[in-house]
């Protein structure tokens, strides 16, 4: 029997997307003797490369209706400039590709490449002009380059399909929504151009390959109407399309729209290797559908979900991942923001690797803790992952590696870090931490000669009352303190901040940001985000919604039954306008990021009149001199 990994469209397109590599790699080791044949592909990289190309191009410039072109500059400065666009395309490719350094020169000089409205903050002189001529001249030249790409995905999002971005494809139609509606009318539109060209190439990968099933990977909202696109082409030559990922487990825990499955035949929750074994077993005949495992199909116009009774594949049981089949030679690298974190995710190849199942915390109230991808905690030894890293390697030349953990554990990470220096290996990782107090500065010092270059962690919200809501199991000043064991070992450290978590007040928000001023002043951290808080269905916020003083709102009933469901509507009783202060959060976290406005009145930054800071100056520089910092 022959299966076809595939990731759907889109994610990002500097590495593959990990999810294929572990079921791939899981079942090389689970069928040695060939009884099923495992093959993978991208198509999210492979739409983009169509798409980008002098092919591309030209059937862009034709689908867009003139009509729309007659009354947008931006598209009219694409149809003036095309002839440039359509004769730099390939030469713009093979450079984020790394294979065209001969035209790094003329690239950084702003010599070769059209320029868009994405270049207009680099037209005249400001910050980010200043920020970009200080660049090197490669980094220059990928900057360069990545916003030519980011002009084009532009305008093909607003001439020809405006579901389109380069990491996310029709997300708003799959997002946290209860009807199906919406995204069935988007699937019985005629195809636009994108469209087309992805059941091409599905087509394309059946002719190919000749599969006896299709399992497509559905990691996030913005891959769901492309994974149904690939779907509805698949069925049509009579082959079984299965579907899993990090959008099914979050959000289609309570499916009961039966349409879906006009386009793919089950749907898997959860871990996907034990489900994938019952449903190969199932597929050759050898198990009946109600004894599928964590598995939705339909059955006389009815949504059917089997538990199963069988357990999950122990983690240090499924194997290491491969990237046998991917092209990985042909991933485009992008430096679309002068950020440093931004260019971290997406500016260079990464062999993606878990150390351990789930998270050692697996206690923060906002978290989805209840789901089994942060509950069940399952470690690895340090050994077998030194061990796993040196075969990815082998496999595709990279020395780098993303450890995509929840929270990689302390313990792990000094295991493997002395593993990996005691083999000598150059590897460069980074991935993402809690703030443990267990990251001392001889730890981070033990991560850097192990090839650590950054961390990324929560600090979440710089207030005690609101940290203790959270159930972070940290506080600010134990933040600062191991944020500063990072720097001083010369690892970048970048935090994920909050803001609008329930009965959150002006004041505490406002206290939050002279907290991360302080920390930027006294070098914890060289990068951070603020992300607005949000309720899930599944984390204990959601759950217990009144033990955290706010009130969910009851969304109205689909017509034909519930499709998606993770976010939560809620009312805050705080009453905050958290709209304006996350405007005066990012405009602030912006400057810090870049060295300015660390001596600025933090009042100065909201657009609303806001009350002083009543966080101690010193909070920090006290915190950094105390006992516990040695």
């Amino acid at each position: 029997m022959k299966i076809l990994l595939l990731t759907a469209p889109m994610v990002q397109i500097n590495t593959p997307y990990p999810a294929t590599a572990y079921l791939k790699g899981f079942l090389d080791q689970t069928f040695p003797s060939g009884e099923v044949v495992s093959v993978q592909e991208d198509p999210a990289l492979e739409l983009v490369l169509r798409l980008f190309s002098k092919e591309g191009l030209a059937r862009i410039q034709k689908a867009m209706p003139k009509h729309l072109v007659s009354v947008n500059p931006e598209l009219q400065f694409f149809m003036e400039a095309f002839s440039d666009y359509q004769s730099t395309i390939n030469d713009a490719v093979r450079f984020l590709q790394g294979t065209a350094e001969e035209l790094t020169k003329a690239i950084a000089n702003r010599d070769l490449l059209p320029e868009g409205p994405r270049f207009v903050p680099l037209q005249s002189k400001g910050p980010l002009l200043d920020q970009f001529s200080s660049l090197s001249e490669s980094d220059r030249a990928q900057h360069v380059a990545s916003l030519y790409l980011d002009d084009l995905a532009d305008y093909i999002r607003i001439g020809c399909d405006h579901r389109f971005e380069f990491s996310r494809y029709g997300e708003k139609l799959a997002a946290s929504a209860p009807s199906f509606d919406p995204m069935l009318k988007e699937l019985k539109r005629d195809p636009s151009v994108v469209d087309e060209i992805l059941e091409e190439l599905t087509l394309e990968l059946l002719e190919k390959h000749q599969p006896d099933a299709v399992a497509l990977s559905v990691p996030f909202s913005g891959t769901v109407y492309g994974a149904l696109r690939m779907g509805k082409a698949i069925r049509k030559k009579q082959i079984p399309v299965l579907m899993g990922g990090g959008y099914c487990n979050t959000e289609l825990r309570r499916l009961e729209d039966q349409r879906v499955f006009d386009f793919v035949d089950f749907i898997s929750l959860d871990d996907g290797e034990r489900p994938l074994l019952c449903l190969l077993e199932h597929l050759k005949g050898e198990r009946p559908k109600q004894n599928l495992f964590r598995t939705y199909y339909r059955e006389n116009g009815k949504v059917i979900y089997q538990t199963g009774s069988e357990k999950d594949v122990p983690f240090p049981e499924t194997g290491t991942p491969t990237y046998q089949g991917l092209p990985v030679k042909k991933y485009i690298k992008m430096f679309e923001m002068l950020n440093p974190v931004t260019r971290l995710w997406s500016g260079y190849f990464w062999n993606k690797l878990t150390l351990a199942h789930g998270c050692y915390w697996r206690k923060c109230s906002f978290c989805d803790v209840n789901l089994d991808y942060i509950g069940r905690y399952e470690a690895e030894k340090a050994v077998s992952l030194a061990n796993k890293m040196d075969k990815i390697h082998s496999e595709t030349g990279s020395t780098g590696f993303h450890f995509v953990d929840e929270a990689a554990p302390p313990a792990i990470l000094k295991a493997l870090s002395e593993e990996l220096v005691r083999r000598g290996r150059s590897y460069q990782w980074w991935g993402n931490i809690r703030f443990d107090k267990s990251f001392t500065p001889e730890l981070t010092g033990l991560l850097k000669k192990a090839g650590c270059i950054a961390v990324t962690g929560g600090l979440e919200v710089a207030s005690p009352r609101v940290l203790s809501l959270i159930n972070k199991g940290v506080t600010v000043e134990q933040v600062a303190r191991v944020a500063k064991a990072f720097h001083d070992a010369g690892i970048f450290v970048h935090a994920y901040l909050m803001y609008g978590f329930p009965t959150q007040t002006m004041q505490e928000t406002v206290d939050s940001l002279e907290v991360v001023r302080q920390l930027f002043s006294h070098s914890c951290m060289q990068s951070g985000f603020w992300h607005r808080f949000s309720a899930t269905i599944h984390s204990p916020v959601g759950r217990n919604p009144s033990q955290f003083g706010i009130l969910l709102r009851d969304p109205p009933r689909p017509k034909h039954g519930r499709f998606a469901e993770n976010d939560l509507l809620f009312d805050d009783p705080s009453g905050v306008d958290h709209d304006a202060l996350g405007e005066g959060l990012r405009r602030a976290l912006y400057n810090y990021m870049h060295g300015e406005g660390l001596e600025t009145d933090i009042r100065d930054w909201f657009p609303i009149r806001v009350p002083k800071a009543t966080i101690p100056a010193n909070l920090i520089a006290n915190a950094l001199r105390s006992p516990a910092s040695k």
